[in-house]
Formats: C-alpha cells, sequence, structure tokens
C-alpha cells in the first residue's frame, strides 16, 4: 500500500461504502458527498451496477479518492484498475487475489479479524489491513487485543462493519486506526429513495463530529 494512499485516507477520515443499482447513481452519491465535505468513496462490487458505475465516478470526478470494493476476483480487480480506481477493499483475505494484485501494482486493502489474518497479511508485505467485520468481531475490545502484538510492526486499521456515528471518534481515536469505513452515510434506503440532500447531511455531519479527532 502506497504511503500517498495511507495518507489520503487518514485525511479523510471516513470511507463511505457504496452499493448502486444503477451506474449513474454513483455521480449523483458522490456529488452529494463533495457537497458534504468528502472526497472519497468506496464502490462495491456488489452489485452489476458497480462496474460502469466506477467508471464514471473516476472520469466525472478525477479528484476523488475512489476505492473498489468487495473485489473478491480476478476480474473484477482487473475493472477495478482499467477503470482508473486508486484502490481496492476486500472482505477477507485472499492469497490468490492480493498476490495477482501486487503483480499489477495495486494498493489492495484485505479484510481482518484475527491475529492469524493480521500475520499472514504481514507476511505478504501489507500493512494495511480492513478489520472486518468490525463490531460483529468484538469492536475496540478485539482491535486492542489484536494490535498490541503488531504495533511495533507499523499495521494500520480501516474498521468497517458496525460503525456508524455513534462510535466514530471511538474508533477514529485509536492510535491503528487511519480511518473507518461505512454504509450509513450512503444507506441503501436513500439511494432507493434519491435522497442526494440527505446524503450530503449525513456526509457533513459526520465529518463535523470527526474534526475533534
Amino acid at each position: 500500500m502506497s504511503t500517498a494512499i495511507v495518507e489520503a485516507l487518514e485525511t479523510a477520515k471516513i470511507v463511505p461504502v457504496i452499493a448502486i443499482s444503477e451506474p449513474e447513481e454513483a455521480l449523483h452519491i458522490c456529488e452529494a458527498l463533495q457537497a458534504g465535505g468528502l472526497s472519497v468513496a468506496e464502490i462495491t462490487f456488489r452489485t452489476p451496477a458497480a462496474r460502469e458505475g466506477l467508471r464514471l465516478a473516476v472520469k466525472a470526478y478525477p479528484d476523488f479518492l475512489i476505492g473498489a470494493g468487495t473485489v473478491t476476483q480476478k476480474e473484477e480487480l482487473d475493472i477495478a484498475v482499467d477503470a482508473g480506481a486508486n484502490f481496492a477493499v476486500a472482505p477477507g483475505l485472499n492469497p490468490v487475489i492480493l498476490e495477482y494484485a501486487a503483480s499489477r501494482d495495486f494498493p489492495f486493502i484485505p479484510g481482518v479479524c484475527t491475529p492469524s489474518d493480521i500475520e499472514h497479511g504481514l507476511q505478504l508485505g501489507l500493512t494495511m489491513l480492513k478489520y472486518f467485520p468490525a463490531e460483529a468481531a468484538g469492536g475496540l475490545k478485539m482491535l486492542n487485543a489484536m494490535y498490541a502484538p503488531y504495533a511495533h510492526r507499523g499495521v494500520r486499521f480501516m474498521p468497517t462493519g458496525g460503525v456508524s456515528l455513534s462510535n466514530l471518534n471511538e474508533y477514529l481515536s485509536h492510535p491503528a486506526v487511519a480511518a473507518i469505513g461505512g454504509t450509513w452515510i450512503v444507506a441503501k434506503n436513500l439511494v432507493e429513495e434519491k435522497n442526494w440532500k440527505e446524503i450530503t447531511r449525513l456526509t457533513r455531519e459526520a465529518v463535523e463530529t470527526a474534526v475533534s479527532v
């Protein structure tokens, strides 16, 4: 993972995790996020619309830090790279995908939730990891326990899964956390309702909450 990407994530602090049903929704969402003070988004490969949505967003918002999420296949990684995404994220740690990402010199953040996962990631030369599913796996208590033996290795985390406005600052205050990923800002119902104004409001609320950290 390049230092520039990690620093950009640290600056943003919050990475909205997005699932779209129509490619054009990615454009409206990026516009809403930008209006609320964020220029970062993770467009997940949970729907067929992700491929085109990712391409449209990268082209229309060149100043955004755009990640491809839920990348679990080589084909999806190829799509992300070809679309011009800045990085990719996965829910788990798949050595085959990670080696392929390395062969394409593409920043990749795999998901981990055990010490064994962390050691596997470190063995592959990775220090930026997604802690997932954060709250279900034990939240900050688990993160503290896992981080302690590896702090000297410079490992950093992006907790995702159960992170919300209510615990946002608790996670961001942790020395191991570079940024958090969250779905609450771009909730599925808001996208379905095309309620871009509410997405902007939630974005601004999250950004203002995180300012003190």
